[in-house]
């Protein structure tokens, strides 16, 4: 203390009073703090003068438990260095090595294939190719219990995890979930560094969000947004082949980023960023937090995830789907335009739930559980909450007629994950 400024005490005093401008516990409006600059000495009582207030910084909105982990850095740092500085070092670097065949077993019987290369045809014991790439994950335990994404992991059984302190470790993947693009690795030590975990219950568009990974193999690269949309679907997102609801952000998502953490203003996680759209820019995706630590508690614990299962293919009822489905001679369906929601199957698989119930291709499902469902995320993402082998009340509308039939989900089959 002895370095710094005579007048620092009295501007530690505007500081202090700054903070208490507006009165009450409530954090509404802007707070003001003095910079690290030299004025003159002031009783802190007294209304600041017009040079002293010329010299005051705003601070937008700074999360009060930032301020009160850190009471000096609002002076030069803003809430999101100081998130950062809180999650950072539980921001991980994942380098994964894989195994991949240098020409696919399928081609070389392939007809195509061999009508074109006969004459020149590799030979078929090509050694397979060594695939190596990079992601970012973080810390969710002290123990090592580390979340990232499936993609980032899959074909590894170990990694190699580097702290942002440098320390390296050899990381054990301990499951992979390809339903939700969440993957778990435990690295052995102890004292870690972790993540405050979020929650999404109260996100809404216009929201900062704060991004940490390493793209492009750039270690601890920060980027910060704002929530852009909630409930992306995955079809929406152009992965229709996994079960999540994505959060959507502007906060710049690159090749490096998957795995790492989406951080609210308070330094908290509240998704595990995962995708991007090679066709876009300022659109980023992520995991809702809720999502991957429920999945990622079952990895650790059993080491791998069942999924609620109907058998059911639908989309989403609209006036020209009715249409269309009633002008398809080979489904031989007639279905009301009533203009009321609902979502319609238009599959039902052999010997699945779906069908052992007894739903059929035709019906519009109107609400699960006495709550409207009018898209297949609605539906879907009902049923991925429902324990395997409860019932589910579906209110469907059939053949003119309002019905309700219970489905018992089963546990999904592998050969479809």
């Amino acid at each position: 203390m002895d370095s710094l400024p005579k007048q620092f005490p009295q501007q530690l005093a505007w500081v202090a009073a700054a903070l208490a401008v507006g009165g009450g516990a409530g954090w509404a409006g802007h707070h003001y703090v003095m910079q690290a600059s030299s004025v003159e000495a002031a009783d802190a009582a007294d209304e600041p003068s017009p040079a002293v207030k010329t010299s005051l910084t705003t601070v937008a909105e700074t999360p009060p438990d930032l301020l009160a982990a850190s009471p000096l850095a609002a002076v030069s740092q803003n809430f999101i260095a100081l998130a950062v500085e809180r999650v950072g070092p539980a921001v991980v670097r994942i380098d994964a090595e894989r195994t991949v065949p240098e020409i696919s077993p399928d081609a070389f019987n392939n007809p195509f294939f061999r009508r074109f290369f006969e004459d020149e045809m590799p030979p078929s014991n090509l050694p397979d190719r060594l695939e190596q790439g990079t992601g970012s994950g973080f810390i969710l335990s002290a123990n090592g219990q580390i979340l990232t994404n499936a993609h980032v992991v899959e074909g590894a059984k170990t990694v190699q995890v580097t702290l942002r302190d440098g320390r390296n470790f050899e990381g054990q993947v301990v499951g992979v979930d390809s339903v939700t693009d969440v993957a778990v690795v435990k690295i052995e030590a102890a004292d870690l560094p972790t993540v405050q975990i979020g929650s999404t219950q109260n996100l809404a568009p216009g929201q900062w969000a704060i991004a940490i990974g390493n793209p492009l193999g750039l270690d601890n690269t920060v980027t910060a947004g704002i929530i852009s949309a909630l409930g992306r679907s995955s079809n929406q997102v152009g992965i229709p082949d996994k079960r999540v609801q994505f959060i959507q952000t502007d906060a710049a998502i690159n090749p490096g980023n998957s795995g790492g953490p989406l951080l609210n203003d308070r330094g908290e996680v509240i998704g595990m960023n995962t995708a991007i759209r090679a066709n876009a820019q300022g659109l980023g995706f992520a995991i809702p937090i809720e999502t991957a630590k429920r999945i990622a508690d079952q990895l650790f614990t059993n080491g791998e995830v069942q999924h609620p299962f109907l058998g059911i293919q639908m989309v989403e009822l609209s006036a020209e789907m009715v249409q269309r489905i009633n002008e398809e001679e080979q489904l031989n369906l007639q279905l009301d335009d009533d203009d009321e929601p609902g979502v319609l199957i238009v599959g039902v698989l052999p010997n699945s739930p779906a069908q052992a119930a007894g739903l059929e291709i035709g019906d519009v499902i109107r609400a699960i559980e006495g709550d409207p469902v009018d898209s297949p995320p609605d539906v879907q993402a009902r049923v991925e909450s429902t324990a395997i082998g409860d019932t589910l009340n579906l209110d469907i509308h059939r053949d003119g007629r309002d019905q309700t039939i219970a489905v018992k989900p089963a546990a999904m089959p592998s050969d479809l994950r």
